[in-house]
């Protein structure tokens, strides 16, 4: 009897149901679908309409390499373009605009590094939150174990120069160095003065060291930094038949003089600025205290890399 009566109520709140469904089918039984997807279209049209507004104030133009009259060659830098739909589709989970949310789209210059003529080369782009660590090598080993490992801790990517004779004497150390990841350049052969050498003994000079370091890395170097700085325009141009550019500094540790750590630091750190390219060799000063340094750089916002990277039109 009971079960009878749970069937009976059953079959009256269905056709109860049934019968609501079909005299008010939009009220109170379901939401009204109909006016939930004109809001949300109104307000993903609102939100495109607010970034096509903003996007102007964030994109800029491709910046063009040049040779600057102190600084000489200067790589470009790409400009940037918001993408419309690919910074809507993330900003329409938080349903408001959000400049951190904005996808950009780079846009290269027109004339790059590549394209201009032989000048050497002393810093990355002067906007660019990014310094790079030049290590000269000539003499010695003994620091740059630390050096290498130093780098590994801190995931930076440095430049060895290194000199023609020293490599050839030191062929597992220069091997070390390039599997870590780091850029290898010609620092010449024995530390010449390029500048006093005739044209011939530039490119013998030149050409021995790069020989030296193919045999070693399986291809020549791409950089040259003259021993002391010293070099004139047939130096460059040299260089540059050898594929080669010249790379100079902005920022030195002055490291050969022997300072404290917190006066080499002192130094580079009140000299820093976007672009630097910071000469070091492997001494006491820097095995000491380049730790400290990278920290400190790293804390002003700093990314550090390769000149590879330095050098290239990424911002």
């Amino acid at each position: 009897m009971q079960k009878n009566k749970i069937i009976i109520h059953f079959i009256v709140f269905t056709i109860a149901f049934f019968i609501a469904v079909q005299v008010h089918p939009d009220k109170h039984i379901f939401p009204n679908v109909s006016n939930v997807l004109p809001a949300v279209a109104v307000k993903e049209k609102n939100l495109r309409e607010e970034i096509e507004e903003k996007k102007e104030s964030y994109e800029e133009q491709p910046q063009d390499a040049y040779i600057d009259e102190v600084w000489k060659k200067t790589p470009g830098r790409n400009g940037r373009k918001v993408d419309v739909e690919k910074s809507l589709e993330k900003m329409k989970k938080e349903n408001r605009f959000d400049e951190s949310l904005l996808v950009y789209k780079n846009i290269k210059p027109k004339v790059s590094i590549e394209d201009l003529p032989p000048a050497p080369i002393y810093r990355g782009h002067p906007e660019k939150q990014m310094v790079s660590l030049l290590i000269n090598v000539a003499w010695g080993t003994e620091h740059i174990p630390t050096i290498l490992e130093i780098l590994e801790d801190q995931k930076v990517r440095a430049n060895f120069f290194l000199d023609g004779k020293w490599a050839k004497e030191n062929m597992k150390m220069v091997k070390k160095i390039a599997e870590a990841g780091h850029v290898i350049g010609s620092h010449a052969y024995n530390h010449p003065d390029m500048a006093m050498l005739t044209e011939d003994q530039m490119k013998e000079n030149i050409e021995q060291t790069n020989n030296i370091i193919q045999s070693i890395i399986g291809h020549p170097p791409e950089w040259f930094a003259p021993p002391s700085g010293s070099f004139n325009d047939k130096v460059v141009e040299i260089a540059h038949q050898f594929d080669m550019e010249t790379i100079l500094w902005t920022v030195d540790t002055i490291d050969w003089k022997k300072p404290s750590v917190s006066v080499m630091i002192n130094r580079v750190i009140s000299n820093i600025h976007p672009g630097a390219m910071i000469l070091m060799h492997p001494t006491p000063s820097v095995a000491n205290g380049l730790a400290e340094l990278i920290d400190e750089l790293k804390q002003k916002d700093y990314q550090i890399d390769a000149i590879d990277k330095l050098l290239d039109e990424s911002r």
